[in-house]
């Protein structure tokens, strides 16, 4: 799949010194759903205001649809739609006249049909004479996406998207953008719900420090830094683990009555064979077994922490 944003060696330092960005490389292909995680400060939303033209590069190169954001800038931005973290809207506006003056300012003609679609795709068009301040937060948030979505972007950006927005909204957010997705529009996110990115994005980038530590597919990245847990109930509580278990790494749980094991699936050999061997020599009987995968959050936070 060809790439539709290409990001080389882009670096950003401030004034003060402060490297906000270094050496970021990054292509996202056209017509993927793209989750860029990582903690605040990480450089998430300095590497977005670049890429859409809000802030400057310090070097490097940064190509949208073939067109250098800085050469060609014009045709860089008119591909991008994008839906900042905060809201900025003019709150004594009605939604329709929002979201069609927004399709003006990039020289669109009036398309009152294509408005209509939007609203009803991000369910606004019961709302589309109401006045934005009369809107719950929620909804306030569609009325970006439709405003960022009004001049037919080829690329939506949606920087923290679903912050504040209840549960059943988020669900119903999450189903819009796979739509967006499916019409094939490129989809760029940032997220602090991790389980955001692991039911949405096709890939996962995670970025720390300014510097981007991994990029993957979501089903690949669970695959291979996943680790499984086997979970032993146990018929009697017991007051520490043997040393005859020692080589297995037990952790002790439930007030003793529990033992947890963890390994890797990609392993040859989990070692659940040579520990239940062991454990009946140690005369520790269970009485269930349970396993749970890792999630991405699990995941994202061991990254984050081998990184610091």
């Amino acid at each position: 799949m060809p790439s539709i944003i290409s990001i080389s060696d882009l670096t950003k330092t401030y004034a003060s010194g402060f490297q906000a960005l270094k050496s970021i490389n990054l292509d996202i292909r056209q017509g993927e759903i793209f989750a860029l995680l990582g903690p605040n400060g990480a450089g998430k939303t300095t590497l977005i205001s670049i890429v859409c033209g809000i802030a400057n590069l310090t070097d490097g190169k940064v190509t949208v649809g073939g067109h250098d954001i800085n050469t060609d800038y014009r045709a860089a931005r008119a591909l991008i739609g994008l839906v900042p973290q905060e809201l900025h809207t003019d709150a004594f506006e009605t939604v329709w006249a929002t979201v069609s003056f927004s399709r003006g300012l990039f020289g669109k003609p009036k398309n009152p049909a294509l408005i209509e679609k939007i609203l009803k795709d991000l369910s606004l068009w019961d709302k589309r004479n109401d006045r934005i301040l009369t809107l719950s937060g929620g909804m306030k948030r569609r009325v970006m996406i439709a405003k960022a979505l009004s001049h037919e972007p080829k690329i939506l950006f949606l920087d923290e998207p679903t912050a504040g927005v209840d549960v059943e909204l988020r669900k119903g957010m999450w189903e819009v953008v796979r739509q967006l997705r499916d019409t094939g529009v490129t989809v760029i996110l940032t997220t602090h719900y991790i389980e955001e990115a692991e039911e949405m994005a096709d890939r996962i980038g995670v970025i720390n420090r300014g510097e981007i530590i991994l990029v993957e597919q979501t089903s690949s990245l669970m695959r291979k830094l996943g680790r499984k847990q086997l979970k032993l109930h146990l018929q009697s509580r017991i007051e520490a683990i043997p040393e005859a278990l020692a080589r297995h790494r037990l952790e002790l749980a439930d007030d003793g009555r529990e033992l947890i094991y963890s390994y890797d699936t990609q392993d040859e050999r989990t070692g659940i064979t040579a520990l239940l061997s062991d454990l009946r020599n140690a005369d520790i009987h269970f009485k269930d077994i349970s396993t749970t995968q890792s999630s991405l959050e699990d995941i994202f936070v061991n990254l984050v922490r081998t990184d610091a």
